[in-house]
């Protein structure tokens, strides 16, 4: 669509156009649209990849914090310095040393949300505070990732709606341009062969030929290599 309206430009008289003028003012309407869509589309996605980067850092430190937390909880347990019932506190099995899934951070959440709180219902009922890690350096590393998680939601959902828009526009901007391809072959329907391919690659036409059409070309190209070969000789 960029070179139909280029194009344009480099012509003395615009009646010279192997296309329509209809063509051309839609192709320009068009493109002055999709640029902006699409240029809309990658502001979000770099905004959204630069903010990655910090937020898997979060993501990896509150993952870290929480799966400890769980396992010197565990520990404790195991020294007696904690009753293995008020695991359940906590939402973890009484019997199990395992650590939960933290893989997804729906899951690294739920299990924040559940050792905050258990932690909190343990001390009310008279049980000392667990340290290295506190609660409360838990705490900090887990809502830092979850206001974050929440923020990468919203710059997923911009980038997730803008590539829709552009997606919106794609058919479009797809009949645009194969009007005027229509048209341009038109114009040089009487030229041969690869003549005829030149001029329509000049206003942006690309031509895929299939497996068999190569073998064709190059089976040509051999027997033309041969030939030169002979006659040099």
């Amino acid at each position: 669509m960029r070179v139909i309206v280029d194009k344009a430009s480099t012509v003395v008289d615009i009646n010279s156009l192997p296309y329509s003028l209809r063509s051309l003012e839609e192709a320009r309407a068009m493109l002055v649209k999709y640029d902006k869509v699409v240029n809309e589309y990658l502001a979000c996605s770099n905004i959204q990849a630069k903010a990655n980067k910090k937020y898997q850092q979060e993501l990896k430190m509150a993952r870290l914090y929480v799966s400890h937390f769980i396992q010197v909880v565990n520990m404790c347990v195991l020294r007696g310095e904690i009753k293995k019932e008020y695991k359940e506190l906590y939402k973890l099995a009484p019997d199990s040393t395992m650590v939960p899934d933290l893989s997804t951070e729906d899951k690294l959440e739920e299990w924040g949300n559940n050792v905050i709180e258990g932690e909190q219902k343990r001390q009310l009922k008279g049980g000392t505070p667990i340290y290295n890690p506190s609660i409360a350096k838990v705490k900090v590393f887990f809502e830092i990732f979850v206001e974050s998680h929440r923020s990468q939601k919203i710059l997923q959902a911009n980038t997730n709606r803008k590539m829709e828009e552009v997606i919106a526009l794609n058919e479009a901007v797809d009949k645009i341009i194969l009007d005027a391809w229509d048209e341009i072959e038109k114009t040089f329907e009487n030229l041969q062969g690869e003549e005829k391919v030149a001029k329509c690659q000049e206003y942006g036409i690309i031509y895929y030929y299939r497996r068999a059409e190569k073998r064709k070309m190059a089976q040509r190209e051999a027997m033309e290599a041969e030939v030169d070969q002979i006659e040099n000789f």
